[in-house]
């Protein structure tokens, strides 16, 4: 990302498939604040029409771990009917930098330990990780590059499973433990808005597994969304 940007750059435009306020916000405020060279809009894609600049440029990011099929496709569709001169990025993931933040947000809630260099696992308090998604089957595929990626870095195995449809976190649990894992934990690879806190809190519950927070406003999120930004330019 270039430190500085001319005057009539493209307007960055952070859609979220939900709302605005909470989490969404807080992620706006950290790229905002980690690039104050990019004018930053915040929207819903309910919104998205409005946010849309009609004499400048715009680059659409959508505020997803995973290409969601509907989510993107209404994004499309807004775009194209508005005739703005915007593009739209791919999904922030699979990337390495959200492996390092579910590895991180794991570290926080003493489900996994790393050094302060390299963040590379030193040993751990759980024997297998569940990660976690919303938005059924098509999710769980979507996301499995990001759990070999996150397996990769805690030298543990890592299911992904869908935390709102089935067969979802028993299943997964099931298959964990009948291989020998006995400690788990789930690892929600989810901004905030996909899920409510208490599904995560019900799923471990229901596997007696620990948990760790949602990505939220993770520094790693918000560079994602830069570099999205980036591209764009670059390409």
């Amino acid at each position: 990302m270039p430190t500085s940007l001319p005057p009539d750059a493209p307007i960055l435009v952070l859609a979220t498939p939900g709302e605005t306020a909470g989490v969404a916000e807080e992620v706006a405020a950290v790229v905002r604040l980690d690039n104050p060279q990019i004018e930053v809009r915040l929207t819903s894609v309910s919104d998205l029409a409005d946010s849309l600049p009609a004499d400048r440029e715009a680059v659409v990011v959508p505020l997803l771990t995973w290409e969601d099929p509907a989510v993107m496709a209404e994004i499309g569709k807004v775009v194209a009917a508005a005739g703005a001169p915007a593009a739209v990025t791919e999904a922030l993931g699979p990337h390495p930098l959200l492996a390092e933040a579910l590895h991180i947000r794991l570290a926080e809630r003493g489900l996994a330990r790393a050094d302060r260099v390299r963040l590379l696992n030193v040993s751990s308090p759980v024997d297998a990780v569940i990660l976690g998604t919303a938005g059924g089957e098509r999710a769980v595929h979507a996301v499995q590059a990001t759990a070999v990626l996150l397996a990769s870095r805690l030298t543990l195995p890592v299911v992904a499973a869908s935390l709102d449809s089935e067969p979802g976190v028993r299943v997964a649990a099931e298959r964990l433990r009948g291989a020998g894992a006995e400690r788990l934990a789930i690892a929600p690879c989810v901004i905030g808005h996909e899920a409510p806190p208490s599904l995560i809190e019900e799923a471990a519950a229901s596997v007696d597994a620990g948990h760790s927070a949602p990505l939220g406003a993770h520094s790693a999120v918000a560079e994602l969304v830069a570099r999205a930004y980036g591209s764009q330019l670059a390409s």
